[in-house]
């Protein structure tokens, strides 16, 4: 099961990369055929005027989709902005139910999100909804991969909610203890 749970967490976060790759190499097209068609311009040449349709719209649901599918993994790496400071004041004994109580909470919290993004996702669905752009995106696919990402970033949170309940440390503390000493890597 440990296993599965780390493929899971790794396979979201090459799913956020590869969000963020197309992010990067769209924009770079739309950007250096700008260039091109300036140069061309100077030149008296005709332009190109190549456009990356709904450009914006689609890098803004790729980022969406990184965002939330990054979620899990950056949790599980000690990455999350987290309230250290509070937390290394208190007990190790205090710090275990406040983590316990936190890992909980968050948990409950990441599952109610996920039901209403999946219900987005399944009404958008339905319904057959598409973005108001010049080209009609399904906004099922965008909302579906916030969805997965909640998914993933709740059974992370449960994962790590046993993990302190048995061994009374979560699995990212190794990564910000060396953070804290400098000694990240």
């Amino acid at each position: 099961m440990r296993r599965a749970l780390d493929r899971l967490y790794r396979a979201a976060l090459w799913g956020s990369a590869l969000c963020l790759v197309a992010i990067a190499l769209m924009v770079g097209v739309q950007l250096a055929t700008r260039l091109l068609d300036g140069a061309l311009a100077l030149l008296h040449l005709p332009r190109t005027d190549f456009v990356i349709l709904s450009l914006n719209e689609i890098c803004g649901y790729l980022l969406a989709a990184a965002s939330f599918l990054a979620l899990a993994g950056t949790l599980k790496s000690g990455a999350h902005i987290r309230v250290t400071m509070v937390l290394a004041a208190l007990s190790e004994r205090t710090r275990y139910f406040v983590e316990l109580w936190a890992f909980g909470f968050a948990a409950a919290c990441a599952a109610y999100m996920t039901g209403h993004l999946a219900n987005f996702a399944w009404v958008s669905f339905l319904f057959n909804e598409v973005s108001a752009g010049v080209i009609r995106v399904p906004l099922v696919y965008p909302q579906a991969a916030m969805a997965l990402g909640s998914l993933i970033l709740t059974a992370a949170l449960v994962d790590e909610f046993f993990i302190v309940l048995s061994r009374g440390r979560p699995t990212f503390r190794v990564a910000e203890d060396a953070i804290t000493l400098g000694k990240e890597g």
